[in-house]
């Protein structure tokens, strides 16, 4: 039987650095929903050209071609044993249109891992970044600040804050994600699948609380 594993956490919770650490620990491909996309655009496939007519035109895609991206994908070799999926389903319809794809690979989901974190955390963590105009170095107000403000310890070139680091922009992102993904959260819930993991401990004790959770459901 294949598993599959939804990672589920607000923007700032630290998802990605966990799911490339989970993926190979578990030997799963990290399938993310957003790299899927840009797949399918740079290689203009029917889906991607689709897609883009969609993106294009200001609209949003419509889940039956989200849903077949993400079939195509889970249908190549390496997803033979399952896969760990990042940034989708977004939605109870997306979810319930997960399952029964998933039927159809003779699998369901098994565990879905919720990295939490309170808004008041995740604005710090986001609003704090600050980026070197040169080469992108990333620096952070409280965690890892320049040692000279407003300019990068390693080029001296202007450190900026970039449009998705910007307080109202930060809030609006955090703001959407938890009203779109309550729902969401409480349908993994209700099916017992859901595991909430402390999303403001240290890196690796998040990977550890996260590795143990998952050890009893898959």
């Amino acid at each position: 039987m294949p598993t599959y594993i939804v990672l589920l956490g607000p923007p700032g919770a630290g998802k990605g650095t966990q799911a490339q650490i989970v993926s190979k620990t578990l030997g799963l491909p990290h399938i993310s929903s957003g790299d899927i996309f840009r797949e399918n655009l740079k290689n203009q496939t029917s889906l991607g050209v689709q897609a883009k007519g969609y993106m294009d035109r200001g609209e949003l895609v419509p889940d039956d071609l989200t849903i077949s991206m993400i079939r195509d994908r889970l249908s190549r070799p390496d997803c033979a044993s399952g896969a760990l999926l990042d940034g989708f389903p977004r939605t109870v319809e997306q979810a319930k249109a997960l399952a029964g794809m998933l039927e159809g690979f003779h699998g369901a989901v098994n565990a879905v891992p919720y990295i939490k974190v309170a808004e008041q955390v995740l604005i710090e963590r986001l609003t704090g970044r600050w980026t070197c105009r040169a080469q992108g170095h990333v620096f952070h107000e409280m965690h890892n600040p320049p040692k000279l403000a407003g300019v990068c310890d390693h080029d001296g070139s202007e450190l900026y804050q970039r449009e998705d680091d910007k307080a109202e922009t930060v809030i609006n992102r955090i703001t959407v994600y938890f009203a779109q993904t309550a729902p969401l959260i409480e349908f993994y819930q209700r099916g017992g699948q859901l595991l909430e993991i402390d999303g403001t401990q240290p890196i690796d004790r998040v990977t550890a609380d996260l590795l143990a959770a998952l050890a009893k459901k898959v």
